[in-house]
C-alpha cells in the first residue's frame, strides 16, 4: 500500500467528506451552487444525491452521523460489530451496538474517491487473502486489516452456503485481527418446517453470542421499538416500489440506491423510517404530475438490474441512466420480500411479516427477514429452483414492466457466474432482453466504465429498446 494512503484512517477520511457534503445545503441555493463550483471531483456525486432535495440531504445527514458513531464507539463505550450487507442491522441496534458494514464501507470509497480504492483491494491480497475474492468485502477490508479504521469487537457473517467469497472474507478478518465470529448459516431451501426451525434456532445461538460479547442481555423495549420501525420501514419501501410499477416510473432511479443503502446501514432506526418518508412524498408528487422521475421527466425505457448495480465513481451508473431518461427499477438489492411486496403477491409463503406481540415472535420475525435478505434467499441454491433467483428476476421484471434486465457483479461472484448465461438464456426465452456484463462492480481495471456504457448503449440500440 502506497505510504499516502496511511496518513489518515480510512473511516475518517470518509466521513470528513460525507459530513463536509451534508452540510452544504444548509445555506441557500444559490450559496450551494457557488460553492460546488469549488468542490474537488466528487461535485458531481454530491450534487446527484443533492438535487434529490430533502430525501439526498437527509441520506447524507444520516450517513455522516452513521460513520461518525463506528470511528467514536469505544469513546462511547459501545461495542463495534462487523457485518455484511445481507445483515439486517436492527437487532444490533436494539443491543446499541454499532453495526460496522463492510460492504457499505467499501461502495462509500468507491463512490468518492477518483483515485478508487486499489491500494486497499491489494492490500487484503498482499497479507494474504485470495485476489479472486468479492471485491465488495475486499474494498473496505484492507483498511481494517491495515489499521486504518477502527478496530471491531466481533464478526457477524449471514452468507455461508449462499456465497464463499463473501463468507471467506469475514473469515479471514477474524483470523487475521483475532476477532470473535458467529455465521449464520441457510440450508438449500427456504420454506419447509426443516429450515425455517433451524433458521430461528441458529438465530437464536447468535443472539447468545451478542450477549455474550456485550455483557448485556436482549432488551424487550428497545428490540420491540427497532422491529417497528423495521414494519413501518417495510410498508414505505412497498408503497414506493408499487408506485414505480407506474408508466412513466416516477421513482428518480437513484432511490433504489437510496433504499437498500438505508436498510443495509440504518435498518430499524427511526432516521431511516424519516428517510424513507421523503422519498415517498417526492415519488407521489411525480406520480401526481404523470412524469417518469428522471431529470428530464421522460422515460426512453425501464431497466432492472438481476443482480447488483455499478458502485465506482461518481454515482456514474445511476447518473449514465438518468441522462439516457432510462427509468431504473432498482436490482436484486431491493427485493426484500417483506409482506405486501409487489412481487411477492401470490408467492406469501417466501416472504416475511412483522409479530411484535412478544419476545419470541419479535426474534423469530428477524430471523426469517435475514434468512430472506437480498443474495441470501436467490443464490442459496439452484438458480432455477422454485424461489430462488429465476423466479424472482422474471416476476420482478414482469411486475415493474422492465424494458430489459442487466447483470453486473464483481470477479469473485462465482455462484452467479456458474448461472449467469442458464438465467440470461431462460429470461431471453421468456421476452426479457437480457445483457451480461464483463466488469467489476467495484474494481474499474476490470473493464473501463467507457467500455461498460459502450456496450449497454449498443444493446439498447441493436435492441431497439429505446423508445
Amino acid at each position: 500500500m502506497r505510504r499516502e494512503f496511511k496518513e489518515y484512517n480510512y473511516d475518517w477520511m470518509i466521513w470528513s467528506i460525507i459530513d463536509n457534503a451534508s452540510k452544504t445545503h444548509d445555506g441557500t441555493d444559490k450559496e450551494y451552487r457557488n460553492l460546488l463550483s469549488f468542490a474537488p471531483h466528487f461535485k458531481d456525486v454530491l450534487d446527484a444525491i443533492i438535487r434529490q432535495g430533502e430525501p439526498g440531504i437527509l441520506l447524507l445527514k444520516a450517513l455522516s452521523a452513521y460513520i461518525k458513531d463506528m470511528f467514536t464507539a469505544h469513546e462511547m463505550g459501545k461495542k463495534i460489530a462487523l457485518i455484511s450487507y445481507c445483515f439486517p442491522p436492527a437487532l444490533l441496534y436494539a443491543f446499541d451496538v454499532v453495526p460496522l458494514g463492510l460492504e457499505v464501507m467499501t461502495t462509500l470509497g468507491s463512490f468518492i474517491w477518483k483515485r478508487g480504492i486499489w491500494d486497499y483491494l491489494d492490500y487484503c491480497c498482499e497479507v494474504g487473502f485470495t485476489e479472486t475474492s468479492c471485491t465488495a468485502q475486499r474494498g473496505a477490508l484492507g483498511a481494517y486489516l491495515a489499521g486504518l479504521a477502527v478496530r471491531p469487537d466481533f464478526i457477524l457473517c449471514s452468507t455461508p452456503g449462499v456465497c464463499d467469497t463473501n463468507a471467506n472474507s469475514f473469515s479471514f478478518a477474524s483470523a487475521y485481527l483475532d476477532i470473535p465470529f458467529y455465521q449464520l448459516n441457510y440450508p438449500p431451501t427456504l420454506t419447509d418446517e426443516r429450515a425455517i426451525k433451524y433458521q430461528r434456532e441458529d438465530f437464536r445461538h447468535m443472539i447468545a453470542f451478542i450477549e455474550e460479547q456485550t455483557g448485556n442481555k436482549l432488551d424487550i423495549d428497545r428490540l420491540r421499538e427497532v422491529v417497528e420501525e423495521t414494519a413501518k420501514q417495510d410498508e414505505l419501501v412497498c408503497e414506493i416500489q408499487d408506485l414505480q410499477r407506474l408508466v412513466p416510473n416516477p421513482t428518480p432511479g437513484i432511490f433504489a440506491l437510496f433504499v437498500f443503502g438505508a436498510k443495509f446501514a440504518l435498518g430499524g432506526t427511526k432516521v431511516c423510517t424519516k428517510l424513507l418518508e421523503a422519498m415517498l412524498k417526492r415519488v407521489k408528487e411525480n406520480a401526481a404530475k404523470a412524469v417518469a422521475g428522471t431529470s428530464s421527466g421522460k422515460e426512453r425505457a425501464r431497466g432492472f438490474c438481476c443482480y447488483i448495480e455499478h458502485f465506482t465513481t461518481d454515482l456514474r451508473f445511476w447518473t449514465w441512466m438518468d441522462k439516457n431518461s432510462i427509468s431504473y427499477l432498482g436490482s436484486g438489492l431491493d427485493l426484500f420480500w417483506q409482506e405486501g411486496a409487489s412481487y411477492a403477491k401470490g408467492r406469501e409463503s417466501e416472504g416475511y411479516s412483522v409479530d411484535t406481540t412478544n419476545l419470541d415472535t419479535m426474534i423469530d420475525s428477524l430471523a426469517v427477514q435475514a434468512a430472506r435478505m437480498p443474495m441470501v434467499k436467490q443464490i442459496r441454491g439452484p438458480y432455477d429452483r422454485p424461489g430462488m433467483w429465476l423466479d424472482d428476476v422474471v416476476g420482478a421484471s414482469k411486475i415493474f414492466k422492465a424494458d430489459f434486465v442487466a447483470y453486473f457483479g464483481t470477479m469473485g461472484c462465482r455462484n452467479t457466474w456458474g448461472m449467469i448465461k442458464l438465467l440470461a438464456k431462460d429470461t431471453e426465452k421468456l421476452g426479457i432482453p437480457t445483457v451480461i456484463m464483463y466488469s467489476d462492480s467495484w474494481d474499474d481495471r476490470v473493464a473501463s466504465w467507457g467500455s461498460i456504457t459502450d456496450r449497454l448503449d449498443e444493446f439498447l440500440t441493436v435492441r431497439r429498446i429505446y423508445k
